[in-house]
């Protein structure tokens, strides 16, 4: 934004109720904010997505400030430093520095109500320094970083949230005193070996793209409702007959052969097989029957059995609804349609399940 434009608009901030308790300057491209009226009444100040390097003095004066947004900045540990002396703000529960260019875990511990602190996508090479953050913390996110090791959480025992997706971490470590989260992201880091040390509240995993070859280990997460483990090298479906609440279970892109273990996932609803070596259908119907009323996805796209289309009367079988949500076929290979089209209408007894097969040339010899 020109210097011109960016004044202009700012000046149309001045014009705002001085009362006011939210302030958006979002996308507003500002290097700094001297040409803003920051009201003494400000909970929320929102600075995403400007040009800021470093932070106003004034914002510590702000006592009624409960969230604070410098997401998308270029805010560098220098930068951050005053973050430890702003006393001030005694009543802060949100702060977001995603997306800036911070090396370290900053100095929040004068923040004794956070309840909410993203460093998400940046430069950070350790986790050193979040045993000073306040247990008072819910939602933590370190996602899209550098670091190798979980470490310094074991006080968090109200965290419900903690993404570290997109790091470095070899070994799942130090959860065990996490016994309210409910939601774990791990995804894209070099993860073999589960671990999740009796977590049994959770509801959500996410271990997609790691370099897992077993699903075992998620066998104690009875309260688990989402499990993704997209993209790793598991060859085989098994320690899931406990997990009675999951309603979504995606283990796409693997090396599965065969559909095992989840008869007793009768709350399950989405069931994600796509890109696996899975080569025949037969097995998919007793391994659905617990699930048969809930189902309303199964995706195969990209496995030997979808050219295998003679077997598609195996699922007239398997559900007790009407067809309802309809079927839905892709295919790019158009002499076959009518042939798969016309193997879909008789089945009539389809429970309100849509099933996507999507052939590509290589599944078809």
């Amino acid at each position: 934004m020109e210097e011109g434009v960016e004044s202009s608009a700012v000046s149309d901030l001045d014009e705002d109720d001085s009362s006011s308790t939210l302030l958006d300057l979002t996308s507003y491209q500002l290097h700094d904010l001297d040409s803003v009226e920051l009201s003494p009444n400000l909970t929320e100040l929102d600075l995403t997505a400007n040009r800021l390097s470093t932070l106003d003095p004034r914002i510590a004066n702000l006592s009624h400030l409960k969230k604070l947004s410098l997401r998308q900045n270029l805010v560098t540990d220098a930068a951050v430093q005053p973050l430890s002396s702003w006393t001030t703000l005694s009543s802060l529960e949100e702060l977001v520095l995603r997306d800036n260019q911070l090396r370290n875990v900053p100095d929040v511990s004068i923040f004794q109500k956070l309840l909410v602190f993203d460093v998400s996508f940046n430069e950070i090479t350790s986790l050193h320094g979040l045993s000073r953050v306040s247990n008072t913390l819910k939602e933590l996110y370190v996602s899209k970083n550098e670091v190798p090791k979980i470490e310094e959480i074991d006080h968090f025992h109200q965290l419900q949230i903690l993404e570290l997706g997109s790091n470095k971490l070899r070994v799942m470590e130090n959860l065990q005193t996490l016994a309210n989260l409910q939601e774990l992201w791990l995804g894209r880091n070099r993860i073999k070996v589960v671990n999740l040390c009796g977590l049994k509240c959770i509801k959500k995993i996410s271990l997609q793209s790691n370099r897992l070859t077993s699903m075992t280990g998620f066998e104690g997460c009875i309260a688990l409702e989402e499990l993704y483990l997209s993209h790793n090298g598991i060859t085989k479906m098994e320690g899931l007959s406990s997990l009675v609440n999951l309603r979504v279970l995606d283990v796409s892109s693997n090396k599965l052969t065969s559909v095992d273990d989840i008869l007793n996932l009768m709350q399950l609803e989405d069931l994600w097989l796509n890109d696996n070596q899975i080569a025949s259908l037969e097995g998919i119907a007793q391994a659905v029957t617990g699930s048969r009323e809930k189902l309303t996805t199964i995706y195969l796209e990209n496995n030997p059995c979808v050219r295998l289309f003679f077997n598609l009367t195996y699922l007239g079988n398997l559900f007790l609804k009407p067809l309802y949500l309809g079927i839905v076929i892709c295919m790019i290979i158009l002499q076959y349609t009518m042939s798969f089209i016309s193997f879909f209408v008789g089945l009539s007894l389809l429970s309100t399940i849509m099933i996507h097969f999507i052939l590509f040339g290589s599944c078809i010899v």
